[in-house]
């Protein structure tokens, strides 16, 4: 199989190396994405000797400025909250641990599953969502903002790593994937990639995978901070039935351990559950190649109907008890507002933008500039910079 071409590049098998050749034809099910597939990359460049062009492109994510910042950025907690609650780093590396997890038992492409695992949180702001919200509300009349549309143009222009590009020049398969998770459907830079039907079965699992791991895991930083409670759960059936089996086989936990052991049978359920399920879809379709991936009536990847009920009833409540949590709240507006009063005085002063970005002022615009210099920071440079701004005894 060979997709239409629209980049500049493909894959013939002399670009890949003849082991990796051998590996996938041995290991891959017949749906999985070849690497000799790949619709390539936009700017042609020479291929590795013995990486292959997915390895390569987990490893530019890797490398990349915006994925170091990942290190400092909100998943629901601002960093100086606390140690030990996750950040989109650790949450990243969570998704990609799991997704590769399944990847393996369904015999799809490790390498392209794990380098869309990454990838696909790469365009958030500072301040998780509330960032978001606040950004594309200061781009209401410019387009708007929204994280994977950002992400792409991180990867495509705005990481300069490379002498030859801008970007990072990925696969158009790692594109597409970040162009497939998009709100924006109709956005000029998204529509490019919504052109061969469904998404591939690589990305349409790890979208799965970052679900159920972000569902899991703000409950247990929840639980931690001490904004819900175990006894607060009593009514959801999915930790009530998560509770009683570790009373089956454990007895009576402590605090200390019921929490972790919670987390983790929760998280194990749901992704047995979702390889189960994948597996009687792909019958279910008559899937026997990646071109039924794409043509199937509806994705394939996906939870049971009982599981994808109990996970339903978890989302209300983490909705209900604490992403509209008071302290929460606070964060968030807090957040908001940082973020708005660095973009209206940016726009009132754009000679205070640093000079790499405002020598973009003319190609991208004074708006879209500014949006991509406050998306590109991290919560602690954000608030840094506002402090600079606007406290009136800080360094400049």
């Amino acid at each position: 199989m060979q997709y239409p071409m629209s980049d500049s590049s493909s894959y013939s098998d002399a670009f890949i190396p003849p082991d990796a050749l051998h590996r996938e034809e041995a290991l891959l099910a017949p749906y999985a994405m070849r690497t000799r597939w790949s619709r390539g990359r936009r700017h042609q460049e020479v291929e590795h000797p013995y990486r292959t062009p997915y390895q390569r492109d987990r490893d530019r994510i890797v490398h990349s400025a915006a994925f170091r910042r990942l290190m400092y950025k909100t998943q629901v907690l601002v960093n100086d909250y606390g140690d030990e609650h996750r950040t989109r780093m650790t949450h990243t590396l969570e998704v990609a641990q799991i997704s590769r997890t399944i990847a393996r038992q369904l015999g799809l492409n490790e390498d392209l599953t794990e380098a869309i695992a990454l990838a696909h949180d790469l365009g958030h702001p500072p301040f998780g969502h509330a960032g978001e919200y606040a950004l594309d509300d200061c781009m209401a009349n410019h387009g708007g903002y929204e994280h994977n549309r950002f992400g792409l143009r991180l990867v495509e222009t705005l990481e300069s790593r490379y002498p030859g590009f801008p970007g990072l020049n990925l696969t158009w398969e790692v594109r597409e994937s970040m162009a497939y998770h998009s709100k924006r459907p109709e956005s000029p830079e998204v529509k490019e990639y919504l052109v061969a039907g469904q998404p591939f079965l690589e990305a349409q699992l790890v979208d799965a995978a970052d679900s159920l791991a972000y569902d899991c895991h703000d409950l247990d930083d929840a639980l931690s901070a001490g904004l819900i409670e175990l006894d607060d759960l009593n009514g959801v059936g999915f930790v009530r039935r998560a509770r009683e089996d570790l009373r089956q086989r454990f007895g009576d936990l402590s605090r200390e351990q019921v929490q972790p052991a919670l987390v983790r049978t929760l998280i194990d359920w749901q992704v047995n559950d979702l390889l189960q399920q994948t597996r009687q879809n792909l019958a279910a379709h008559g899937v026997r190649s990646a071109e039924d991936i794409r043509r199937a009536p509806e994705l394939v990847a996906g939870q049971g109907s009982e599981i994808h009920g109990l996970k339903a009833e978890l989302e209300e409540l983490l909705h209900r008890e604490v992403y509209r949590h008071y302290r929460v709240a606070r964060m968030t507006n807090k957040a908001q507002r940082v973020l708005r009063m660095l973009f209206d005085e940016f726009r009132r002063t754009p000679t205070a933008l640093p000079p790499r970005f405002a020598r973009r002022i003319p190609e991208s615009g004074l708006e879209q500039t500014i949006c991509d210099y406050v998306a590109s920071m991290t919560d602690r440079s954000a608030q840094d910079e506002y402090l600079r701004l606007f406290h009136p005894y800080e360094s400049v």
